[in-house]
């Protein structure tokens, strides 16, 4: 099979590229910098550009679309840009060139408005009850994905929704975490008991391989992917920091009043001038206070039978592995 990835220099679009060059599909990556994945050709370009996506796109027969805008903070414009017209882009280039195949890498924030979520599927996707401009526009995002009209006979779309993404190499949760916690700058909101499930990287690339070569027949429908292994946010947290070698987080902040500064965080990170081109993310948000505070598990029944996956290292074995990714950094 021939198949187009998206934001292969990322954690989890490497991950997905290095499945597929593995089982022998040819694979084109597409985004801003080489995606460093062996075997897979790349093409340079941001999903923003029609002409790029087209080029990347001709002669494919599946399409596993990665690239989005995430952050804390930035320009609603530019999530926007990425995350909707991104995919507008995408999927019209995909439709040109005869792919029957398509996966939306979507968010399970797509669907969380401020509540817990215990034990639910693939709730509806909500950018008017969205908190911060990602989850806003990774909703939209998938909304129009979902809503092609076509399968077998044209492109089949699914939306798949991997859950706090972690691994060796993470940039995104993993770092974040140890660096904060190394500073002392990370602590538990609340009792740090919430449970909220997670996704090892390898789990997240073979689900969403195995959503491309279900594409066809679970058309149009939306899956939550996660390790299935809920684990209290303290548990979790504790459990980076000691593979990492930092001490976990022992200081506490009340729930509410975390929430409440993150909104102030926010606006004020708003009017501030950029640094290092944008680069930077504030400490704390109101939608990062509600994550690290309110539950997040999954029932993913439907996900292993639908797309015939379930994953195949467990959340002890994956903090072993990044244990040793750490080990071997050390001098």
């Amino acid at each position: 099979m021939k198949v187009l990835v998206t934001g292969a220099s990322g954690l989890l679009g490497g991950a997905v590229a290095r499945a597929l060059v593995a089982r022998g599909d040819e694979v084109r990556t597409l985004q801003r910098r080489p995606s460093g994945v062996p075997g897979a050709l790349d093409a340079a370009g941001s999903v923003t550009d029609p002409d790029a996506v087209r080029r990347a796109a001709r002669g494919v027969d599946g399409v596993v679309h990665l690239a989005a805008k995430v952050s804390l903070a930035g320009e609603p414009s530019e999530f926007d840009a990425v995350n909707v017209g991104g995919t507008a882009t995408v999927l019209d280039a995909a439709r040109r060139a005869g792919a029957g195949l398509f996966v939306q890498v979507s968010s399970p924030s797509v669907a969380h408005t401020g509540s817990s979520l215990v034990g639910v599927g693939a709730q509806p996707a909500d950018p008017v009850g969205a908190r911060g401009d990602y989850a806003r526009t990774k909703a939209l995002g998938e909304l129009l994905a979902l809503a092609r009209d076509e399968g077998p006979a044209g492109t089949s779309v699914v939306a798949v929704r991997p859950h706090l993404v972690w691994g060796p190499g993470d940039t995104q949760l993993v770092e974040r975490v140890v660096d904060r916690a190394a500073r002392g700058r990370l602590p538990l909101l609340g009792h740090g008991a919430a449970l909220i499930d997670s996704t090892y990287v390898d789990n997240a690339a073979d689900g969403i391989v195995a959503a491309l070569d279900r594409a066809e027949d679970v058309h149009g429908r939306a899956y939550v992917l996660t390790n299935g292994e809920p684990r209290t946010v303290a548990d979790l947290l504790g459990g980076i920091c000691r593979a990492a070698g930092v001490r976990p987080p022992a200081w506490r902040v009340p729930a509410g009043l975390a929430r409440t500064a993150g909104g102030l965080v926010e606006a004020a990170w708003r009017v501030r001038p950029p640094v290092r081109d944008g680069a930077d993310e504030p400490p704390m948000t109101r939608f990062l206070a509600e994550q690290l505070s309110t539950a997040h598990w999954f029932d993913q029944r439907a996900t292993h039978a639908d797309l015939r996956w379930t994953p195949a290292v467990s959340i002890d074995e994956g903090l072993e592995r990044l244990a040793a990714h750490y080990a071997a950094r050390r001098p």
